[in-house]
């Protein structure tokens, strides 16, 4: 069986010294470093965290610049349209107005020569008529 004497006591004084030795040597170092180690991996995730923050917060702004940049060039796209449709309108009365003028001085000029081809021939039929009496009766008329 078990005796105990006084071998037990200083067995158990020996447990206790070393247990005390040990935890001033070995675990309280250790778990100095586990606990630094958790704060910093305490302090890590939380900057993780900030970083995904700003960056959603970064995204957000990009997608919210594209769609207002998209307005914006919808926008300006539709003013561009509008501007080039009116020119075009513009353009087109224009040139519109320029092909009647040139219609109506087209016609002056042709009437004109018209008029001027009709006297030159008035003036000849006189003498066209008189030749071709000549020419038919085969004698000169005077």
């Amino acid at each position: 069986m078990l005796n105990i004497d006084g071998t037990v006591i200083l067995q158990i004084a020996n447990f206790l010294a070393l247990l005390f030795i040990l935890n001033f040597i070995l675990f309280k170092p250790i778990r100095k470093i586990l606990a630094r180690r958790e704060e910093e991996m305490a302090s890590r995730l939380e900057m993780i965290h900030n970083y995904e923050g700003r960056a959603e917060r970064s995204e957000k702004d990009i997608e919210e610049g594209q769609v207002q940049a998209r307005k914006e060039g919808y926008a300006s796209k539709e003013t561009l349209k509008s501007q080039g449709l009116e020119d075009e309108k513009r353009i087109l009365q224009e040139a519109g107005a320029a092909v009647e003028q040139k219609l109506d001085a087209a016609k002056k000029e042709i009437e004109a020569k018209v008029a001027a081809a009709k006297e030159a021939l008035e003036a000849q039929i006189a003498g066209f008529s008189e030749e071709l009496a000549q020419k038919i009766l085969g004698r000169s008329i005077q």
